[in-house]
């Protein structure tokens, strides 16, 4: 086990009156660390006035087997109450009570009938029994409470494993639900591991074959699943309760140490196939919700230090919609976040982080925006995280949106601008050409002012919240009944079309309009000027059956049905051609020196429409086109778009001296194989002109030689 060295003894000055393997410890680190003859525990709480160490023996105990007083007169630097213990061991279980003052009205909600949750705790252990509502009401809650565990995070073996780096011009992250992707029984994975890291290990494979570079994993910091609404859980996972503690549901193994441990072992084994570990995390809110809610750790710590409190301090600002606000600039907490996201990356050796309603981290204690604010520095300033990738969900639930003026010189943005200006071309809004022209060069209008590459803009049409692709196409209008909130959550603007039915359909019409669009938006979000992000699923059209907000639905609504793989063929087919092209793996990867995403963000561009040199912008166009060419490179590129809903005859441009004949590469409106090919087996184009389909993405291109 590894010995942290600190910069006093733990051991070197025994308690008056107190057991032989007990000390009075040090305040750093935070939390259970392993140190000479034992482990040292700290934690912080500015106003309380007693603090105990309870070690459990069992999950499930009504009595922890030993107490140990933190005392103020001789454990307590500061704010920091600490105490080493010898002769723990990894896996020990352990949580804190603390003693203060009970007054909402000061801000203050001590509670010492409560288990508490170390907030630096690597490991958390949940009992059978655990009760939400037992720890918010009045009385013990030691058997039904989560408990802290002890671990030794240098005990694993990673075998050389170091975060990949890639470059983001390079990637293509692949958005993912753990238990999601692989909890269905179809899943083809051992029953053991559904639903589990293990289980992504499984399906390692799958992913390779798809050709992403990057999963992005729905939240896996230990939350609580029990907060939802009618007796539903939480599946999504945006309600944390530890920040450096892995879901510990997601482990196939149900010893103690098992989670932190075996998700390692899925970083590794995608690290080993080349796939990144991006994690979307949740720092702006905790599962102890608002002022009727539980207390699992931060509320009975120093709730006026974690938490942004209201004018009236006995509830909580609430601009996140869960209830409460993490108070994510105050020292103490951005300490514990950057620890966090240091945690991660060096034991845990995670690629990147995508953060969740980020624009709150801009807030200040009263809530009002901060132009500098400290959080964001420390992140995007500090050495360990440096190369990370650092993603930003730029806006939050009460309104900041800030896509284009997110702070920093490090983070991307999630472009939501880009989702709905995709959305409503292919719907066949009016006045959408010249916006999705911007998307499709890396939305200069948005972020050309900082000066940035082109992979600030995280590039996506569906994600988690929301629509499924399938479902983009297939429904007018939510359908959220089953979550028990009368159809009032999830948002009412998803610009969908359903193509003439309601829902799923067997007429062949309008099944082949629905495929059609799902690979316009696959085509143009990988082709685009960007960092493309596609959803678990899409790549077979996985359907919520119209539900488009489904956090609470851990059910075969949100699971990943496996035999659509096999229904939905050609739209995989048609993602993995994508995605080679895009990374340049085809067969032509030695010979071509340069790909459409080069040549859109490095060569000569020029927008026409169906006639050479006359792009309709007016209000009422429904179509473009984009000839790329650059004269040191051996590739030309035609991209044509046409969301009309007949088809349209476009001129193709003269070719350069010595280029080939166009050939066409993707056309939309054609069945498979023929809507996309490998690139040797490109059809030859007879004509200076292209007819391209209704509602159809085209892209043409010739060589030199």
């Amino acid at each position: 086990m590894s010995q942290v060295s600190l910069v006093c003894s733990p051991f070197a000055v025994l308690q008056s009156g107190k057991a032989k393997d007990v000390a009075v410890g040090c305040s750093a680190p935070l939390g259970a660390t392993f140190v000479a003859g034992g482990v040292n525990f700290s934690v912080f709480s500015r106003n309380a006035s007693r603090v105990e160490l309870l070690l459990f023996d069992r999950v499930d105990d009504a009595r922890p087997a030993r107490v140990i007083d933190i005392q103020s007169a001789t454990n307590r630097t500061l704010d920091y109450w600490h105490v080493s213990v010898e002769g723990i061991v990894p896996g020990q279980l352990y949580g804190f009570r603390m003693y203060g003052p009970f007054d909402p009205p000061r801000g203050m909600r001590f509670d010492h009938e409560k288990v508490l949750l170390d907030p630096y705790g690597r490991g958390v252990a949940i009992p059978e029994s655990y009760s939400r509502s037992s720890a918010t009401v009045s009385g013990d809650n030691a058997a039904t409470a989560m408990k802290s565990v002890v671990l030794d995070p240098s005990s694993y073996n990673w075998e050389g494993d170091l975060p990949l780096r890639r470059p983001a011009s390079r990637s293509i992250i692949y958005e993912m639900h753990v238990r999601g992707f692989t909890c269905n029984p179809n899943s083809g994975v051992s029953e053991k591991n559904r639903g589990t890291y293990a289980g992504v290990i499984e399906k390692i494979p799958y992913l390779q074959d798809l050709g992403i570079t990057a999963v992005e994993l729905l939240p896996v910091f230990q939350f609580d699943p029990g907060n939802a609404v009618n007796g539903r859980l939480n599946y999504w996972g945006y309600d944390p309760i530890s920040f450096f503690a892995p879901h510990c549901a997601y482990s196939s193994r149900r010893d103690p140490c098992g989670p932190m441990d075996e998700f390692r072992d899925m970083v590794k084994a995608l690290h080993r196939a080349g796939i990144e570990v991006i994690l979307d995390v949740v720092f702006n809110h905790t599962a102890e919700s608002d002022h009727n809610g539980p207390t699992l750790s931060f509320k009975g710590m120093e709730n006026g230090v974690y938490y942004v409190l209201d004018n009236d301090r006995s509830r909580y600002a609430n601009y996140t919609g869960t209830g409460n606000t993490l108070n994510a600039n105050h020292p103490v907490v951005r300490r514990m976040i950057v620890d966090s996201l240091r945690y991660w990356v060096q034991e845990m050796h995670v690629d990147g982080f995508r953060f969740d309603l980020a624009s709150i981290l801009n807030r200040d204690e009263a809530g009002n925006l901060m132009p500098s604010p400290p959080v964001l520095w420390d992140i995007d300033s500090d050495p360990v995280l440096a190369g990370c990738k650092l993603i930003a969900e730029a806006w939050d639930a009460a309104g900041l949106y800030q896509v284009g003026s997110f702070p920093g010189h490090s983070w991307r943005e999630w472009n939501g601008r880009f989702r709905d200006d995709v959305r409503s071309f292919f719907r066949g809004d009016e006045d959408t050409v010249g916006r999705l022209a911007d998307r499709l060069i890396g939305s200069p209008q948005i972020y050309g002012h900082k000066a940035r590459e082109a992979e600030q803009s995280v590039n996506f049409v569906t994600c988690h919240d929301g629509f499924t692709l399938n479902d983009l196409v297939s429904y007018n209008v939510k359908h959220n009944e089953d979550n028990g909130e009368h159809g009032r959550d999830g948002t009412d603007d998803n610009r969908s079309h359903n193509w003439g039915v309601e829902g799923p359909s067997e007429d062949p019409a309008v099944e082949a309009i629905r495929n059609l669009q799902v690979k316009n938006f696959l085509t143009v979000t990988m082709i685009s000027l960007g960092l493309p992000m596609i959803l678990m699923g899409d790549e077979m059209r996985r359907t919520q059956r119209g539900n488009n907000n489904a956090w609470c639905q851990d059910n075969e609504v949100s699971w990943l049905d496996w035999d659509l793989l096999a229904k939905h063929a050609d739209v995989y087919r048609f993602v993995r051609l994508l995605n080679q092209h895009r990374l340049m793996r085809s067969e032509e990867e030695a010979e071509s020196r340069v790909s459409l995403n080069e040549l859109l963000q490095r060569g000569n561009r020029a927008w026409h429409g169906v006639r050479l040199w006359a792009p309709d912008w007016s209000k009422n166009s429904h179509s473009l086109a984009m000839h790329m060419s650059c004269p040191a490179d051996d590739l030309t590129f035609h991209l044509i778009l046409n969301s009309y809903q007949e088809p349209l005859e476009f001129e193709l441009p003269v070719l350069r001296v010595g280029e080939q004949q166009w050939r066409r590469w993707i056309d939309t409106s054609l069945d498979s194989p023929d809507d996309i090919v490998e690139w040797p087996v490109a059809q030859k184009v007879p004509s200076p002109v292209y007819m391209a389909g209704a509602r159809s993405v085209v892209v043409l291109y010739a060589r030199l030689g």
